[in-house]
C-alpha cells in the first residue's frame, strides 16, 4: 500500500490531469453516444467504458513524454558540458 501512496504522490500532477481529462471525456462520449443511439443506458455504458481505457492510456502517454523530455534535457546538459577544442 505504501508503494501506491508513493507513486500517487510522485505523480500527483499527472494523476490530477488524467482525472480531469477522464471527466471531460465521459461527458463528451455520453453526448455523442446518446446522439448516435438515442438510448440513455447504452450511451452511459459506452461513455464509461471507452474513457476508462483512454484515461489509463493517457496516464502512460504522459509518463512517456515526461521521460523523453528528461532524456533530451540530460543530453543537452551533457553536450553543453563537453569542452570545445580549438
Amino acid at each position: 500500500m505504501s508503494h501506491i501512496r508513493r507513486m500517487a504522490r510522485r505523480n500527483a500532477h499527472t494523476l490530477a490531469k488524467t482525472a480531469s481529462y477522464y471527466l471531460i471525456h465521459i461527458c463528451v462520449a455520453a453526448t455523442v453516444a446518446y446522439a448516435v443511439t438515442g438510448n440513455f443506458w447504452a450511451s452511459l455504458t459506452l461513455s464509461l467504458l471507452e474513457p476508462t481505457v483512454q484515461a489509463g492510456a493517457f496516464f502512460f502517454h504522459e509518463k512517456a513524454w515526461e521521460r523523453a523530455a528528461r532524456r533530451r534535457s540530460a543530453q543537452a546538459n551533457t553536450l553543453s558540458s563537453v569542452p570545445v577544442v580549438s
